[in-house]
């Protein structure tokens, strides 16, 4: 029998609006977007600007169509974007920069921590002016990166190299505050060297929806008639930006106790036989089950109430969030050794 109150592993995206959040969405004063007059919507964006030192932000309804618009702001038909192999800018957002955009993808390889090793960057830049190639135009990081928190002096050595070849430097931040908390620094002080950063409410900042892109004013302009072209326009949107503002206010602080109990799940994992923890950074924990045994073990957690996203091979991911407390962790650990054992 399913159990009453289902452990859901899958992702921080699965967070619900808390009770707090709801009653902010619904006394939020709206306008009609498009038109630029909900002042719940510009409440967000002047904010979020204001904290990260942009000059303009952008709500817009995912971190996919926020890279993409970055994408298609800084680039012209025929440019190219430097992106890491495994990034979720290139890998896992349907290829919208080449479709949509005309813009080539150069994926690099990356490292184990999440870099893209500056001499790979650095020969994957295309010489200036020869017809025959692409035109290097932006480089592409991501904070954090499968958890991984990038080093901030990576960060700076990659701007300067960006600068160097007159790059766009852009920051996938769907994660941004989760690096911030567990380096104990302001966000700003890791989005200082990009133009540009997408930041994703509704991952373990707990807002239904939504992500803001930011950058100078002229690119912000340019992105807006691109969410429009997309279809991406949405009028009294401030119900959803007035979950993202109380985000933002309320929920940054507290990310730290989700690392804590990715903490403590991974040392009740690696307790339990059958179970090998591969890593554990922020929020997630990376584990390896025996594909003979993976759906037999995913079965087993689904009937007693955890759910996780296994189906991907023998490496899953478990992730904490706001909807993950202390009894929770316990519940996972004792069902997780209950089933390892009966999935033998």
């Amino acid at each position: 029998m399913m159990a009453k109150c289902p452990i859901d592993l899958r992702s921080d995206t699965v967070t619900q609006p808390t009770a707090a959040m709801r009653a902010a969405m619904a006394a939020a004063p709206v306008g009609d977007d498009v038109f630029g007059d909900d002042p719940s919507v510009n409440a967000l964006q002047d904010y979020l600007a204001e904290q990260l030192g942009f000059a303009a932000a952008l709500f817009v309804s995912s971190g996919t169509q926020s890279n993409l618009l970055a994408l298609m702001g800084h680039c012209e038909r025929g440019d190219e974007y430097l992106v890491g192999a495994d990034a979720h800018t290139y890998k896992y957002e349907g290829g919208g920069a080449a479709v949509l955009g005309s813009i080539q993808p150069q994926p690099i390889v990356q490292g184990d921590d999440g870099r893209l090793p500056l001499d790979a960057i650095r020969a994957a830049i295309k010489p200036l002016g020869d017809p025959h190639f692409a035109r290097s135009r932006l480089l592409a990081l991501e904070n954090t990166w499968h958890g991984r928190v990038l080093d901030r002096g990576y960060i700076e050595a990659a701007g300067a190299l960006a600068k160097q070849h007159q790059l766009v430097f852009h920051l996938d931040g769907a994660r941004l505050y989760n690096a911030a908390v567990a380096e104990g620094i302001e966000a700003s002080s890791i989005t200082a060297p990009f133009d540009s950063v997408s930041v994703c409410l509704s991952k373990g900042l707990g807002a239904p929806v939504g992500s803001v892109l930011l950058g100078d004013a002229a690119l912000i302009e340019r992105a807006r008639r691109w969410r429009k072209v997309l279809g991406g326009g949405w009028r009294q949107a401030g119900h959803l930006a007035a979950a993202g503002l109380y985000a933002l206010t309320h929920h940054v602080e507290r990310l730290a106790d989700d690392h804590a109990r990715a903490v403590r799940l991974a040392d009740g994992l690696s307790a339990i036989r059958g179970i090998d923890v591969l890593a554990q950074h922020t929020n997630m924990v990376f584990i390896h089950v025996p594909e003979t045994r993976a759906e037999g073990l995913a079965a087993h957690l689904a009937a007693s109430g955890i759910r996780v996203a296994a189906g991907r091979g023998p490496r899953w991911r478990l992730v904490t969030h706001l909807d993950i407390d202390d009894t929770a962790v316990e519940r996972c650990l004792q069902t997780f050794a209950r089933c390892v054992s009966d999935a033998r």
